[in-house]
């Protein structure tokens, strides 16, 4: 058995699914206990979220396989193929742009995680992070703004 808990909680006026990345902004609230933990992540311009999707629909998390982003005509694959809500553990990542810290609390920029999440964890994103070369699917392609 695993136990987490959360190290706060996401407040946003992000609420529902609008099918896009929130480009908004976000505050993630710790709990106190935890503010010196965050001692030098302000020398970040972007950090990695990790939280828990705590609204997906449990029904979600039994699906293996889908459609990417529901479109018929991309290929059926496996969900840990995808970056989609449907998977075993409802674990959202996010790479965000940290605007601001006071004290206990993060604003940020771009997390597509909910109001009332919990956050699981915070990582600074630096350049261990950023790949070359990477590799993804024809069909990444036809649905993503890039093109190879």
């Amino acid at each position: 058995m695993i136990s987490i808990d959360p190290l706060g909680f996401v407040r946003s006026d992000f609420d529902e699914d609008r099918g896009e990345r929130n480009e908004g902004y976000a505050l993630l609230e710790l709990n106190p206990k935890y503010t010196e933990a965050l001692d030098g992540i302000e020398e970040y311009s972007h950090i990695i979220v990790i939280f828990w999707m705590h609204k997906l629909d449990n029904q979600l998390r039994t699906i293996l396989k889908t459609h990417p982003r529901g479109r018929e005509d991309i290929p059926l694959v496996g969900v840990l193929a995808t970056r989609g809500k449907a998977r075993p553990n409802p674990i959202g990542v996010s790479v965000v742009q940290l605007v601001e810290r006071s004290g206990n609390i993060l604003k940020v920029k771009g997390l597509d995680a909910y109001d009332g999440s919990p956050i699981l964890d915070i990582k600074p994103y630096d350049f261990y992070d950023v790949k070359a070369d990477i590799r993804v699917p024809e069909w990444w392609l036809k649905i993503s703004s890039r093109k190879g």
